[in-house]
């Protein structure tokens, strides 16, 4: 389950014009467990309504985007079908989206693999076992995918988490690095540099060119990783998966 449970936020949904073909539909404007829910169930809703016109919709952490024909499907038409879906139920409270998956991706905390555990659980306040034991343990969802091909924002995180990024950049880190900040993972589906701290590593290959679906982890999925031993690295890094199991939960 998600941890995270707080208020609708006031003033919203909003629905605003994004240039010539596209919509904004908005739960919030701050990432919260209701907007980021809202935001999934949303965009699944218009998909299952099949509007001819609709030629791609997305969403980010607390909206659903959609990109329309505005030849074929003119903007007030549009604006119209979405202000009734909106007031058809409350998206706050909406089941999310059928097809979810619970992943487990085996994780390496610490150790020179991911040197910044000690930091980040200074930062939270907690012991270094006692920030492995939060970290491995908690059940986050995907909120979002953004930044590099494939790239999952998970949360939230425990409130101990809710830790600043670093004010300079770290150079680096590796495809597979598990990153903290703000009550959040990332997990880098590139090598990259990043102001988030390095806090486990994985042999999680998400972005796949040469498959049909070529992004694995898709928003409303649900991940943990499971804390394993530095010594099972190679093993992990051997196995396609990285050694991670998956099942379905929705």
């Amino acid at each position: 389950m998600i941890a995270d449970v707080t208020e609708k936020p006031t003033g919203f949904p909003t629905l605003r014009r994004m240039g010539v073909a596209g919509v904004l539909v908005s739960f919030g404007d701050h990432l919260s467990e209701p907007a980021n829910r809202a935001a999934l169930a949303f965009r699944a809703a218009i998909e299952a309504e099949g509007w001819d016109g609709v030629e791609e919709t997305s969403t980010s952490l607390v909206s659903a985007f959609v990109r329309f024909d505005p030849l074929h499907l003119p903007h007030a038409t549009l604006e119209s079908r979405l202000s009734d879906l909106l007031t058809s139920q409350d998206w706050y409270a909406a089941p999310l989206p059928e097809g979810r998956r619970l992943f487990r991706v085996p994780t390496v905390y610490g150790t020179d693999l991911a040197p910044q555990l000690a930091e980040a659980a200074a930062e939270a306040g907690l012991s270094v076992q006692d920030a492995i034991a939060s970290l491995s343990t908690v059940r986050v969802r995907v909120q979002t995918i953004g930044f590099a091909p494939g790239q999952p924002y998970l949360g939230p995180l425990p409130e101990a988490w809710d830790i600043p990024r670093q004010t300079a950049l770290t150079p680096r880190v590796p495809e597979g690095a598990l990153v903290v900040a703000i009550r959040q993972f990332v997990l880098f589906s590139v090598s990259t540099p990043t102001g988030w701290r390095h806090v486990g590593q994985t042999a999680f290959r998400l972005f796949r060119p040469e498959s049909d679906t070529p992004f694995l982890l898709r928003p409303g999925d649900e991940v943990i990783f499971p804390q394993v031993a530095p010594e099972e690295f190679q093993n992990m890094r051997n196995d396609a998966d990285g050694g991670a199991t998956w099942e379905a939960i929705g």
